[in-house]
């Protein structure tokens, strides 16, 4: 059965081991929901601190876990296979960060996650900056997991939550910030993912636009969206981050 799903989205294969999506206009629509969401969070970063407005830094040494290491691993210009502990690491782009992350937390085997901006090139990027679409990263997610999860495990979440045939955004969120991807952090990992991506080019009638690329630096997030929805979200309802739960994900909240 193909999947079908409304705007054109044209991929392209860039070298033999990345996927990249054409570039094409958003319809009226689109752009406008992207300009409230946009204006929606911006507003809530703002209202409760840690929105990474420009010219705001990210202090890395205040963040916390996951987040904490990850940005150390930045300041070093450094991107790891495995956590200080030894876990595997696996990061991934779909949209918004905050629904995605709630996906991965729920996943068994996954000890532990952060929020951050990857596959761009500016240093110490803040969400305000992020959100511009001027620094060329997308909102990306890092997984810590043990091996009783596999990278396919995690595959399997990220094209159940995401649509890859829609260029540059997700649902109400467009914008290259937005764009949807694999990065792999090892060869193992990007043979599997590459598998993967040529069984999901037969499940869609448009072609893939995820990018499929080695995983960039890893700027973590500031403390404020790092596990945003399992902390309360904007509404102040947290939901539940409970290994196996299938609650619908409420991504904003």
């Amino acid at each position: 059965m193909r999947k079908s799903f409304g705007i054109l989205a044209l991929g392209v294969l860039k070298g033999a081991h990345a996927f990249s999506p054409a570039v094409v206009p958003a319809f009226s629509r689109h752009a406008q929901r992207a300009n409230i969401s946009l204006v929606q969070r911006r507003m809530f970063g703002s209202l409760f601190g840690g929105g990474g407005a420009a010219g705001q830094k990210i202090v890395y040494d205040n963040l916390k876990g996951a987040a904490k290491e990850m940005g150390k691993l930045a300041l070093a210009g450094e991107i790891a296979e495995k956590s200080e502990k030894g876990y595997n690491i696996a990061t991934f782009a779909g949209g918004c960060f905050w629904g995605l992350e709630l996906a991965y937390q729920r996943v068994p085997g996954v000890v532990e996650t952060a929020v951050g901006y990857c596959q761009g090139p500016e240093p110490e990027p803040t969400y305000g900056q992020v959100c511009s679409g001027s620094t060329g990263h997308t909102e990306a997610i890092q997984v810590y997991y043990d091996d009783t999860c596999t990278y396919e495990d995690l595959l399997n979440t990220f094209f159940d939550r995401v649509d890859p045939t829609t260029v540059n955004g997700q649902g109400n969120d467009r914008g290259t910030q937005y764009r949807t991807g694999v990065y792999p952090h090892s060869d193992a990992q990007m043979e599997v993912a590459k598998a993967r991506f040529e069984v999901e080019k037969g499940n869609y009638r448009r072609s893939i636009a995820s990018e499929l690329e080695k995983v960039g630096v890893f700027w973590p997030a500031e403390d404020y969206h790092q596990q945003y929805l399992e902390k309360g979200g904007r509404m102040g309802t947290a939901q539940s981050a409970e290994k196996g739960c299938k609650d619908t994900i409420r991504c904003y909240g």
